[in-house]
Formats: structure tokens, sequence, C-alpha cells
């Protein structure tokens, strides 16, 4: 299994999912800095904007995507859809191509190739991108706000509120109330490794 954003809240622990997961018999993380080394881990060090498409990473038979960024964090809309949108996809094509049959991507609630949501088209279009590409299984992730976990980046706002939300979650519609980063994190190693035929959508409601 490739494990793509295992340096964030929830790739991180997707990491320690699919390393402790008996269906699991291969654990590849591809990052920008190396991981501590772990026992069964092979962690890849690449250059994202300079992919090769013959590299060995790609020779897995599942993915499990959860890479991710705010747009002030990549520092214009382009750098956010670049992270969000095309290193997902590409990877996907590479994988795709080398014979990973499997998909599994961390999206959000509220995904739409339409949305007037800048963050929100552009992780619809990343879902819709992704099933262009033939995946024999394909799930999409759709949590709500996130709590837990260790960020690598500053808490935004949108962090703050999911974790003020936790108090009054009782009152909060069940498909916006905040999931703890491991829940997601399970669900993503699961989901590619379970291979359900065909595209899933896993709303943040079944999570």
């Amino acid at each position: 299994m490739l494990i793509l954003g295992a340096t964030g809240a929830v790739g991180a622990r997707a990491v320690e999912a699919a390393l402790a997961d008996p269906r699991v018999s291969r654990v590849v993380a591809t990052t920008r800095r190396p991981l501590a080394p772990r026992e069964g881990l092979d962690n890849r060090v690449l250059d994202f904007t300079a992919l090769d498409p013959d590299d060995e990473a790609w020779r897995v038979d599942a993915v499990a995507c959860a890479i991710g960024t705010t747009r002030s964090i990549a520092g214009s809309a382009a750098g956010f859809r670049e992270i969000d949108h095309d290193v997902p996809v590409q990877i996907a094509g590479y994988t795709r191509a080398a014979g990973a049959t499997s998909y599994a991507l961390v999206t959000s609630v509220g995904a739409d190739p339409h949305s007037r949501n800048f963050y929100l088209r552009v992780k619809g279009e990343t879902e819709r991108d992704l099933n262009a590409i033939g995946f024999d299984s394909l799930t999409l992730i759709r949590p709500s706000g996130l709590v837990g976990g260790v960020r690598t980046r500053p808490a935004n706002l949108g962090d703050h509120l999911a974790e003020a939300s936790r108090a009054v979650r009782g009152l909060i519609p069940r498909r916006y109330r905040p999931v703890h980063v491991d829940r997601v994190a399970r669900a993503l190693v699961d989901s590619a490794v379970t291979a359900a035929p065909g595209v899933t959508v896993r709303e943040s409601e079944s999570l």
C-alpha cells in the first residue's frame, strides 16, 4: 500500500493503521522530508514537483491518499490546487499504470466540482478526475472538520471551530459534526484494502 500525505494528521495515523493491519504486506510512504525509521515502513523522499512516472514507489496494489493543505500555506490558489488536485491525480495515474487497482482519498464534506466555494470545487474536481482514471475500486471519504492528531501546519480557523464544536456536538447535524483523525485514517486504510468494486462515497456521518 502506498500512503500519500504521511506527515499530516490523518496520513500519520494512516501509516500506523496500515503497519498494524495484517492484510497489508508492504507500506510505502512518499514524503518531502524523511520520516522516523519504522519497521515495515518503506519511506521514499521525493520532489513532488518532478515526479518520475517509473519510480518503484508506484508499484503497489492500493493507494491511500491523505494529501492536503490550505490556501494560506500553499501561498496561492494555484499552489493549493497543485497540492490538493494535481499531485493526487498525477500519482493516481502513475500507480494505475503500474498495476494498482484500489485508491482511497480523503476529500471533504460538500466536495463538488461545480461549487462556488474554491476549496470545495477543487476537492470535487479531484474526485471527478480520479474517477476518470479507472481504478477497479475508488473510495471517496468526505469528513467534516477534523479533530485530534498532530498537525504539521499552524491551526487555522476551521481547526479552531472544529475543536470548539465538540462541546455542542449533539446540536450539530451528524454530517457536520467534527470527526477524529483516527476514525478517518482507519476508514482510509480499510477502504483501500477492502477495495469495494466501483465508486464508494463515505460521507462524514458514516465515519
